[in-house]
């Protein structure tokens, strides 16, 4: 399928509607649509629709259990009041992000908000939260734009064990022939991810075995998260087209480099001319405004990791040394701080400014991970954080004078530990909400115990295929 057959938000294109939607979906000959979400365990769900229905399912939204959500990621139902198997979700998609799969034939996907029976927000649904979050910010005056910069996996499973899809030779990082290596599924992913109108800015062979990188150009903070579930969708499956498995999980080889979903994030104001993070008479050109968000998201990280990096395979990524994070440092350019405030590109100074959060990976749900972290940052220029000074090394290598200046704490080692600093943090608990944060922390909680009761073997395998 080629672009025009999809329709994506982009400056000068306007929103589609029902009959534009099931026009689009007639001329591109497409007979089942997905109505996508996310769970709380950043696990992706679908139902799809028969085109004859697709006009009707989308007013009335397609139903399914409230219970549905209770099911956790080693697909184990938790009895949590408010998610027994009474009461009915609709699920209502947003026509803006429909579009083909180039990958099955006669497939189109919409990202969907989960409402009630009366079609109201009943809060329950991470969709909606991260609109709330983009609603909060637009009454404090700004517009956030993000991206989520994945790592993967690409792999065989030869016998039951999955392998690299590496050279014979592990190839260095960065190197031509890693690429070689894996071009053709690579060529694949791009030319599928560009048919749905998500800009492809880079890829790379990574450290790892099989490991890559594709980047994809910044979006709307709500596009972005339904751009990350687009995105591992479609990597997904055009690796199946190649015989092979696409693993986002955050440490799928426990021997190898794990992979994130960084955040990238940059503040404007609200009529989109201006990017509030720069200031090019400041110190590393970040503004007053940016060291505040900085704080704001540094203050709430041990709590906002447990959305961000919530499953129990992200503390094996999340180590000393690493080029990921195990602490709450920031700083400029520096690879082994939690947020990295990118050195802006020669000639667009102000508009490649952003932030980036490197405690980040894709067992998180999208939505509610990337609506946390905005809130987080809210709440550091709202109250005028001091985030304290940039960290220009190596936090493990710092003294606790050093590690005092840059207000420096580390960061839970366990998933039990990061929901505990959850269920402890005012704001966050405050931004989610009743029933969302409840819901959360009970589905996470029930994961933190099983997972810790098994070995390594176990969390590998139900870690592989679920993100």
């Amino acid at each position: 399928m080629t672009g025009s057959a999809n329709h994506h938000r982009a400056g000068t294109i306007e929103p589609m509607n029902i009959s534009e939607v099931v026009s689009a979906a007639q001329t591109a000959g497409v007979t089942l649509i997905r109505f996508e979400y996310c769970d709380y365990s950043g696990v992706a769900r679908t139902k799809a629709v028969h085109i004859s229905q697709l006009a009707s399912a989308m007013t009335e939204g397609l139903n399914f259990t409230r219970a549905q959500n209770a099911i956790n990621l080693l697909e184990e139902f938790q009895l949590i009041d408010g998610m027994e198997k009474v009461g009915a979700v609709r699920l209502v998609p947003d026509p803006d992000t429909f579009t083909v799969l180039p990958w099955v034939p006669g497939s189109a996907s919409m990202m969907g908000n989960q409402l009630n029976a009366t079609l109201d927000d009943d809060g329950t649904c991470p969709r909606l939260f991260l609109t709330r979050m983009i609603e909060r910010a637009r009454v404090m005056g700004f517009v956030i734009d993000a991206a989520f910069e994945n790592e993967f996996y690409l792999a065989r499973d030869v016998d039951g064990h999955y392998v690299p899809f590496a050279a014979p030779i592990h190839s260095p990082v960065y190197s031509p022939i890693g690429i070689d290596h894996a071009t053709p599924v690579l060529l694949a992913i791009c030319t599928a991810l560009e048919a749905q109108g998500m800009r492809v800015e880079s890829v790379m062979n990574e450290y790892g075995a099989g490991q890559f990188e594709v980047v994809i150009r910044y979006a709307d903070a709500l596009r972005a998260a339904d751009h990350q579930m687009q995105f591992r969708d479609t990597v997904r499956g055009v690796a199946r087209q190649h015989d092979l498995l696409a693993s986002f999980a955050p440490k799928p080889f426990p021997e190898e480099v794990g992979s994130g979903a960084h955040i990238h994030a940059s503040v404007w104001n609200s009529d989109h001319t201006r990017n509030l993070l720069f200031d090019a008479n400041a110190n590393g050109s970040l503004s007053t405004l940016g060291r505040h968000f900085i704080a704001g998201v540094a203050e709430h990280l041990p709590a906002l990791l447990a959305l961000t990096a919530p499953s129990a395979n992200s503390h094996r990524r999340l180590a000393p040394q690493s080029w990921t994070s195990a602490t709450t440092a920031w700083g400029f350019e520096n690879k082994e701080a939690a947020l990295r405030v990118i050195a802006p590109f020669h000639g667009r100074e102000e508009q490649s400014m952003n932030i980036e959060f490197k405690p980040s990976d894709a067992s998180a749900n999208p939505y509610l991970s990337l609506g946390a972290f905005i809130a987080c940052g809210l709440d550091g220029i709202a109250r005028a954080l001091d985030p304290g000074e940039p960290t220009q090394h190596d936090p493990a290598t710092l003294d606790a004078n050093a590690l005092a200046r840059g207000k420096v704490r580390p960061l839970p080692s366990t998933m039990s530990e990061a929901l505990d600093a959850l269920e402890a943090d005012e704001l966050l608990m405050q931004v989610l909400g009743d029933p969302l944060n409840r819901f959360y922390l009970a589905m996470r909680r029930s994961e933190a115990a099983r997972f810790a009761a098994h070995d390594v073997a176990f969390e590998i395998r139900h870690h592989f295929h679920r993100f």
